[in-house]
C-alpha cells in the first residue's frame, strides 16, 4: 500500500524484459491502493510515481498523464464516454505505451489481456457463473461509489484530529515538487474538508463538536442540506460487521480466490489505515478485516487458491443485501435526477454543478434524507450494471433477488 513500506523496486520480481509500469498515484487515494493490489496480484512489475522515481521520471509521467486527459494521447482502455470524467489519480502507464485509467477497468484489462502472470493465479472475474460475476461487479461498484463516501468521511470527520494525509501527499509529491510539496501538507486537508458535502458528508448546523480545530479543518455543514453523518457512520458500522462475519471462514469475500471485489473493498478500507481514529474503529470492530487488509497490503496472496471455489452462498447474502439497501437506491435516484435535469436543459453536473448549486436533487437512503448533485459518472456506472443485469437469465436474477434490482 504505502511505497515506503513496500519492497524496493529492485527487490520486486521483474517481467516484461525487466521494464516497470508506472502507477501514477498517491498512497492517500483508495483507487490507487486498489490498482496497486491488482498489480501485485497480477505480479505486474510497477512502481509508485512520482514517489518512487527521479524528478525527471516524475515530470515525464506527469506530462504523459496531462496529454491523456487533454486528449492528445490515446487511451488504451477503457473507451471513455461523455458521462465519464478523468480522475486526478490513478493512471497505469505501461512501458510499451499502454495508457489505462479507471480502477475497475484496469482489473478487467489485466484479466482479459493475459497480464496476470503470477503462477497459477485465477482471473479477477469468473467466467463460469454469470450471477457470481455480476455480484462481484456490484461489490466493486458499491465500494467505488458509496464506499468512497465512507472512506472520506472516516478520514476528514472521524479522524479530523489525527489523520496525516497532508503529510503523506507531500511525501509522495516531493520528487516532482521539491520543497514546494510542503505547501500541499497544509492546502490539501483544507481542500478535502471543504469538499466533504460534495462527497456526501454534511454536518449538523451549529455543531460545535470540532471547535478545537482550525475552521478550515472542521467538518462543514451546508445550508439547505440535511446532515448525513449518522447515515454514513451507521452504514460503515453495518458494512464492517458484515465483512467481519464473512471473513470468519474464508480468505476472501467470495471464497478461496482473490477477485476484483476484494481489490475494491481493500482500496476503500485500507485508505483509512493511516487515519488513527478510523483505524482504531476498524481494528476494534473488525479484527479479521484488519488482518485481511494487512495481508493484501503486503501482497500476500498465498491464500488465493487458483483452483479454489468462489460462490454465491448464503454467507455472501448479507453483503449483497446491504448493497441492495444503500447502493441500488442511490444509483436509481441519481440516474433519475440526471435525466430530469438533462431534459430541462442542464449541462453542469458533478463537482462543478455542486459548487454552482446546479443539478441538485433531494433523496433518501435507509430512512435518512440527503441532498446531492447528479453525477454523470454514476449514471454511466448504473447503465453498465443494468445492461449486465438485463443480460442475466431469470434464474440468475432470482439468485440475486436480495439486490432488489428491477429489470428495465
Amino acid at each position: 500500500m504505502i511505497p515506503s513500506l513496500k519492497a524496493t523496486v529492485g527487490e520486486r520480481s521483474l517481467t516484461l524484459d525487466g521494464r516497470l509500469w508506472s502507477l501514477w498515484a498517491s498512497q492517500i487515494s483508495p483507487f490507487a491502493l486498489k490498482v496497486d493490489a491488482l498489480c501485485d496480484y497480477a505480479d505486474l512489475p510497477h512502481r509508485w510515481m512520482p514517489a518512487e522515481g527521479s524528478r525527471l521520471e516524475g515530470i515525464r509521467d506527469h506530462r504523459r498523464v496531462r496529454a491523456i486527459t487533454a486528449g492528445r494521447l490515446s487511451l488504451t482502455f477503457p473507451k471513455m464516454s461523455e458521462l465519464d470524467e478523468f480522475p486526478l489519480v490513478p493512471f497505469l502507464l505501461g512501458p510499451s505505451g499502454e495508457n489505462l485509467y479507471d480502477s475497475s477497468a484496469i482489473g478487467e484489462w489485466l484479466t482479459t489481456t493475459g497480464h496476470i502472470t503470477r503462477a497459477g493465479a485465477a482471473p479477477l472475474l469468473p467466467i463460469e457463473d454469470d450471477a457470481l460475476r455480476f455480484a462481484i461487479h456490484m461489490v466493486d461498484e458499491y465500494f467505488d461509489e458509496f464506499g468512497l463516501y465512507l472512506a472520506h468521511h472516516n478520514r476528514w470527520k472521524v479522524s479530523a484530529r489525527d489523520n496525516n494525509a497532508g503529510r503523506l501527499l507531500a511525501d509522495d509529491m516531493r520528487p516532482t515538487h521539491g520543497p514546494i510539496a510542503r505547501i500541499l501538507e497544509r492546502q490539501f486537508p483544507s481542500r478535502q474538508v471543504k469538499r466533504l458535502p460534495y462527497l456526501f458528508s454534511v454536518g449538523e448546523i451549529d455543531d460545535h463538536g470540532f471547535d478545537d480545530l482550525p475552521k478550515r479543518l472542521r467538518p462543514p455543514e451546508r445550508k439547505g442540506f440535511p446532515p448525513t453523518h449518522a447515515l454514513l457512520e451507521e452504514a460503515f458500522a453495518r458494512l464492517l460487521a458484515v465483512i467481519e462475519a464473512l471473513l470468519a471462514d474464508r480468505p476472501y469475500l467470495f471464497g478461496d480466490r482473490f477477485t476484483l471485489a476484494d481489490a475494491s473493498v481493500y482500496g476503500q478500507l485500507a485508505m483509512n489505515l493511516t487515519d488513527a481514529s478510523a483505524e482504531t474503529i476498524i481494528r476494534r470492530d473488525g479484527p479479521r478485516v484488519r488482518e485481511w487488509l494487512q495481508r493484501i497490503e503486503e501482497a500476500d496472496f498465498k491464500a488465493s487458491l487458483p483452483d479454489g471455489r468462489i460462490t454465491l452462498d448464503a454467507k455472501v447474502e448479507p453483503l449483497l443485501s446491504e448493497i441492495g439497501r444503500i447502493f441500488v437506491p442511490l444509483m436509481q435516484q441519481n440516474a433519475a435526477a440526471y435525466e430530469r435535469h438533462r431534459i430541462a436543459g442542464e449541462t453542469c453536473f458533478n463537482e462543478a454543478g455542486f459548487d454552482a448549486g446546479r443539478a441538485l436533487y433531494d433523496g433518501e437512503l435507509a430512512g435518512h434524507p440527503f441532498r446531492s448533485v447528479a453525477k454523470t459518472f454514476q449514471v454511466r456506472v448504473w447503465q453498465s450494471l443494468l445492461e449486465k443485469w438485463n443480460a442475466l437469465s431469470e434464474s440468475d436474477r432470482e439468485r440475486l433477488s436480495m439486490l432488489r434490482i428491477e429489470a428495465i
